[in-house]
């Protein structure tokens, strides 16, 4: 378990707060990341936090950090993707169940079963699934239909600080959409290893050329999202 010292009292809290309490659970976070979740979660820290979060790791004292070492850290920190805290698990699992009923409806009317929600300050503004097909436009993604109806609804085609849930990892073409509609984080379920641009295949999400804003997480209802793909993909073949 993390304790005080050498972490302050308050720091330790908001690591807890964060879900990192033992020391397992920092390393597989990483001391980078861990004080940029700390920034995102109101902290006014110094670089003597994230020396002190490294040197737990290294089981060495901050004091004897080499100055190279200090300097990679900074270089790490400097180009690291955006970083968010993010919902409750219980509200980050309602949304992602809300969009997979619309991936449902997305199923029925024979389109590849994806839906996506956006959320802004607790409340839905968009609820949307797949329309390729209907629409004859291969464009016509959850996300890129999410983006418009909530473009619409709050009268501007920035969307900062609104979140979206989307069942699936989202493809290129709708990542760098969400990056340009400046959605402050993406919430997805099942990976796509075959077309996913949020870290299976390449992702855009962390390259700090393109994005200074937008932080991702998968894996919320990722089973419930992957059984919904293969239902549908099963009937397919079964004709």
């Amino acid at each position: 378990m993390l304790t005080t010292p050498p972490l302050a009292p308050k720091t330790v809290a908001a690591l807890h707060r964060l879900g990192i309490r033992t020391l397992e659970e920092l390393r597989q976070t990483g001391a980078v990341q861990t004080f940029l979740l700390l920034k995102a979660s109101g902290l006014t820290l110094t670089k003597s936090t994230l020396w002190q979060l490294e040197s737990l790791l290294d089981g060495t004292p901050p004091q004897e950090m080499s100055q190279a070492h200090k300097a990679r850290l900074l270089a790490e920190l400097k180009n690291h993707p955006p970083v968010a805290a993010f919902p409750p698990q219980g509200e980050m699992a309602h949304f992602m169940g809300l969009a997979l009923e619309q991936a449902k409806l997305s199923a029925l009317m024979g389109e590849i079963p994806v839906g996506a929600v956006i959320v802004s300050d607790g409340k839905i503004i968009a609820s949307a699934h797949n329309t390729c097909i209907a629409d004859c436009n291969v464009s016509r993604h959850a996300e890129i239909n999410a983006l418009a109806q909530a473009g619409s609804e709050m009268q501007n085609y920035r969307l900062d600080g609104c979140d979206i849930y989307i069942t699936l990892e989202p493809c290129a073409m709708c990542a760098s959409a969400l990056i340009q509609a400046r959605i402050r984080r993406v919430i997805y379920g099942a990976a796509e290893p075959k077309t996913g641009a949020a870290g299976s295949i390449v992702n855009l999400f962390a390259d700090k050329r393109l994005n200074t804003h937008t932080a991702i997480r998968g894996g919320i209802l990722q089973e419930e999202c992957r059984a919904v793909l293969s239902r549908f993909f099963q009937n397919k073949r079964k004709g």
